[in-house]
């Protein structure tokens, strides 16, 4: 494994997919090293779902403190922990080249989650954070508070990842105050939360008047049909600029999902919507196949297709879903080498 290594550097490779192995704190220090070195064009590093802790996260922090050509670092899935994660807070504040970290299900408490929206209010280069899944003992919802606070004065973040945060209506109210001066943010992930219609009635306001949000996943909240009927009047709306929208398991009924079907019928922004999961009717299955066979609602677009059976009209589940990220560091012509797991038996990188 160090000739691999060793031959990455001098091919020049640029990105590293080393997902789904088993590297250890031991394994990460031998990588810290490569990113140290000065020849290194090394800009993308997956390190999802390996068995990085604590002491690694702390290794791959002081190792990214002076580097200046990685741009994508993807830890989630790794147990760093509360501390973990606080070493990479202090990291991004020096660092002002990594533009992508990912810390999803990575044992983050209330302590690191605020640490990080923290330093995103000076930190110029992350355009996309994801810290979903965190660990968060507290009702008070806080970290909303710190997130929205730094909403006012980020100007540079384009995608942020808030899933199963157990955020409620009250989280979503704080987190609003601060979106509606932010015009930078394009892509809003939500999903798995306990939002329902009070909350959607404060993201609409903001929709109304933010045409920069794009993408908005909503998906398994419980905003159900007053929610929906309130997301598709902020669509029509002239100040929304929202193109993909997922409301999948929503316990959106007949009148939610007709409104969102005749928003999408309306000249709106909106090219992209998913809504598998819900109460999929008769007068819900009418209105889609019109979408889709007047061609406003591509096949690729949504997550239903339509088919019929003695006569009525069905929709069945499409395997297409809302896109996971808006910013992506292989947009950039990056060339992934990628590990297959059999490697992760090879002591010298565990």
């Amino acid at each position: 494994m160090k000739t691999f290594l060793f031959s990455l550097n001098v091919c020049k490779a640029t990105g590293l997919d080393l997902r789904y192995n088993n590297i250890g704190d031991e394994g990460v220090a031998r990588l810290a090293d490569l990113l140290q070195e000065a020849d290194s064009a090394l800009c993308s590093l997956d390190l999802t779902f390996n068995d990085i802790q604590t002491d690694g996260a702390e290794v791959l922090s002081k190792a990214l403190q002076n580097n200046s050509t990685l741009l994508s670092l993807r830890l989630s899935g790794n147990k760093i922990g509360n501390r973990g994660a606080m070493h990479l807070a202090s990291m991004l504040q020096v660092n002002n080249t990594l533009q992508e970290l990912q810390l999803a299900d990575c044992d983050l408490a209330t302590q690191s989650v605020i640490a990080i929206s923290i330093v995103l209010k000076s930190n110029k280069s992350l355009l996309s954070v994801d810290i979903s899944r965190p660990l968060l003992f507290s009702h008070q919802e806080e970290w909303a508070v710190h997130f929205s606070d730094m909403l006012v004065v980020n100007s540079s973040l384009v995608e942020l990842h808030l899933g199963k945060m157990g955020m409620t209506d009250t989280g979503m109210e704080r987190l609003t105050e601060g979106l509606k001066f932010n015009h930078s943010l394009r892509y809003l992930d939500l999903r798995c939360n306990c939002v329902t219609r009070d909350g959607i009635h404060h993201l609409t306001k903001v929709l109304k008047q933010n045409p920069t949000l794009e993408i908005i996943d909503l998906s398994s909240n419980r905003i159900e049909d007053e929610g929906a009927v309130c997301l598709s009047e902020a669509i029509a709306s002239s100040g929304c600029g929202l193109r993909e929208l997922s409301v999948n398991s929503n316990n959106i009924r007949t009148e939610g999902l007709l409104a969102l079907a005749q928003a999408r019928k309306a000249d709106t922004t909106l090219t992209h919507i998913y809504i598998w999961g819900n109460h999929l009717e008769e007068p819900v299955c009418l209105a889609f196949r019109e979408l889709i066979t007047s061609g406003r609602l591509l096949p690729d677009q949504t997550d239903v297709s339509v088919y019929e059976v003695d006569g009525q009209v069905f929709l069945a589940e499409a395997f297409h879903s809302l896109r996971r990220h808006y910013y992506s560091s292989n947009s950039n012509a990056i060339e992934i080498w990628r590990m297959e797991s059999n490697t992760a038996t090879d002591p010298e990188i565990q």
